[in-house]
């Protein structure tokens, strides 16, 4: 009873937490330019993303590395990270779609924004099941769920590329330079995984 009521706690926490985010990013781009905010909470989202694939991938790539205590807060702190990536990401595209005046109404929209629609749609997938009761209740279908994580990671470049291509800034380089660095990484760990299975 105490256990449940601890988690309702959370979670009011946690919702007052994204509304509050979302309310008070919407006034900050009142008072500065939309789109760098909302640029700049892309590339905040995109450094926690990586923050949640970090700790297992270093940790196979490197494993003089297991034990750094970095990676080992980045680990029991995965679940809550990937919530704030997801929060990001959503007043990333919240402020977008403000900037742009994007109608959502429109079938257009949804082939031109395509890829940002499903990158927001996997995250959604993965906050939602970032709980103890959904491991419970999901059992080895959650690990499965979980693993979508890797298709943000091969959709991300394009859209960074697609929808900076005509205007960068001075985060798109270094996106685009984390993002195959990360790519890279994992390759190399599941080729490291395969040879040890």
């Amino acid at each position: 009873m105490l256990t449940n009521l601890v988690k309702s706690k959370q979670s009011l926490i946690f919702l007052t937490l994204c509304l509050t985010s979302y309310i008070a990013f919407v006034l900050l781009a009142l008072y500065f330019k939309p789109v760098t905010l909302a640029n700049f909470l892309g590339f905040l989202a995109l450094i926690a993303y990586i923050a949640t694939l970090l700790p297992s991938t270093f940790r196979t790539v490197f494993p003089n590395m297991r034990s750094n205590k970095i990676l080992v807060w980045l680990l029991k702190r995965r679940r809550h990270i990937g919530i704030i990536s997801y929060v990001l990401a959503s007043n990333h595209g919240l402020l977008m779609i403000i900037q742009k005046n994007i109608n959502l109404l429109s079938a257009d929209t949804y082939i031109r924004y395509f890829q940002g629609i499903l990158i927001l749609f996997i995250m959604s997938l993965l906050a939602i099941t970032s709980n103890d009761w959904s491991v419970k209740g999901l059992k080895h279908n959650w690990k499965k769920l979980h693993q979508l994580t890797y298709l943000i990671l091969l959709i991300l470049p394009w859209h960074i590329l697609d929808k900076m291509s005509p205007s960068w800034s001075y985060l798109t380089p270094l996106e685009l330079i984390i993002i195959f660095l990360f790519v890279y990484f994992s390759i190399k760990r599941k080729r490291l995984e395969a040879k040890s299975s």
